[in-house]
C-alpha cells in the first residue's frame, strides 16, 4: 500500500499546472519517468484516474479537478509551516509567484524586486506572464498558481480576488501621421468604426476598456491585428496597420504618430495589485505587498501637504 506523501501532491500540481509530464519533469528537475510513476502511485492510492493522457498534453479528470484545490491547500500549508520554522533565525524565507504584465513601467518592477531582495534575501520570486493577459492572470490567481498579480482589468475586483489600485493612465487614440484622422480635431466613437484597429487580444486590460466603449456606443469595430506585447503596438500603428488606444507611457517619444481626441468617451487604464480573497497571503507574499504599499500608497494613505 502506498501512503500519500507531500511529494505526490507536488508532482500532481506540477503536471496540472504545466499540462504535461515532460514540462512537469523540467519544473521539478527530475526525469519524466519519475513523474509518471509518482502520479500512477497517487492514482492507485486514491483509486481514481486523475489525468486524461493525450498525445500532446494531459487534462484533469473529474477526480483530478476535485483534488486540485485540496492538493494546493496542503502544499501551501506545508510550505508555510516550513517557512515559519525557518523564520526562527530572524530571516524571512519563502517563494512568491508573481503574475506580471509586459511593457508596463508605471511601477519600476526591477527596482521593487531589488528592494525586496535587499530587505528579505531569503525570498525567491518567480515571475509569470499569461497569454490571456490580465484575465488569464486573474484565473491563475484564483486557482492558486499565483500568489500576487498585477492586473489591468477595469471595474470592480474580479470574482474571488482582492485588488488595490496602484496607478491610472489615460488611453489616447494614436494614428499614423499620414492617416485621414490626423489633424482633424475631435471624432466620435461612431466615426472610428470604419477604420481597422491594432489592439491586444481579448482578456488584456486595454482591449477590455476599448471594447466596453464601443459596446456602450452600440458600434462595432474591427481589430485586424492583435498584439500580445502591447509595448510593440505603436510600431504597428506607425506602419499603417491600424489605429489604436494606448497609454502615453507605451509610446514615449515615438515619432510618426499623432493623437486624436475622441469626443464622447473618456478612457482610463488602471493598474492594480491583486491577491486571492479566499486564501491568506504567505509571509513572503505579504512582505511584497507591504513593500508595494510603502512605495505606492493609496490616496488616503499618502501624507498630506501642510
Amino acid at each position: 500500500m502506498v501512503v500519500m506523501e507531500l511529494r505526490h501532491l507536488e508532482y500532481f500540481l506540477a503536471v496540472a499546472d504545466t499540462g504535461g509530464f515532460t514540462h512537469a519533469a523540467k519544473r521539478l528537475h527530475v526525469v519524466q519517468s519519475g513523474v509518471s510513476a509518482t502520479i500512477k502511485a497517487l492514482e492507485r492510492e486514491l483509486g481514481s484516474t486523475l489525468f486524461v493522457r493525450g498525445p500532446d498534453e494531459v487534462s484533469l479528470t473529474a477526480a483530478g479537478r476535485i483534488l486540485l484545490p485540496r492538493a494546493r491547500e496542503a502544499v501551501d500549508a506545508a510550505r508555510a509551516a516550513r517557512d515559519s520554522v525557518r523564520q526562527l533565525d530572524g530571516v524571512l524565507y519563502g517563494t512568491v509567484t508573481l503574475g506580471t504584465l509586459t511593457s508596463i513601467n508605471l511601477i519600476d518592477q526591477p527596482d521593487l524586486l531589488a528592494a525586496l531582495r535587499a530587505r528579505h534575501p531569503g525570498i525567491t520570486v518567480r515571475l509569470r506572464t499569461a497569454v490571456a493577459g490580465s484575465a488569464g492572470l486573474a484565473q491563475r490567481l484564483r486557482e492558486g498558481q499565483l500568489d500576487v498579480a498585477f492586473l489591468s482589468l477595469p471595474g470592480p475586483a474580479p470574482a474571488g480576488l482582492r485588488t488595490r489600485l496602484l496607478a491610472t493612465a489615460p488611453l489616447e487614440l494614436y494614428v499614423p501621421s499620414a492617416h485621414p484622422l490626423a489633424g482633424v480635431g475631435r471624432v466620435s466613437v461612431a466615426q472610428l468604426a470604419e477604420f481597422p484597429f491594432v489592439d491586444s487580444p481579448p482578456g488584456f486590460g486595454n482591449r477590455t476598456v476599448a471594447d466596453h466603449v464601443f459596446a456602450n456606443a452600440g458600434v462595432e469595430r474591427e481589430v485586424t491585428l492583435e498584439v500580445a506585447d502591447i509595448g510593440t503596438a505603436a510600431h504597428y500603428i506607425r506602419a499603417g496597420l491600424g489605429i489604436g488606444f494606448l497609454a502615453r507611457f507605451l509610446v514615449g517619444d515615438d515619432t510618426g504618430l499623432e493623437t486624436v481626441k475622441v469626443a464622447d468617451c473618456d478612457l482610463n487604464w488602471h493598474l492594480t495589485v491583486a491577491t486571492s480573497a479566499t486564501r491568506r497571503p504567505t509571509a513572503a507574499a505579504q512582505a511584497l505587498l507591504e513593500l508595494l504599499e510603502e512605495r505606492h500608497p493609496t490616496p488616503e494613505q499618502r501624507p498630506r501637504r501642510g
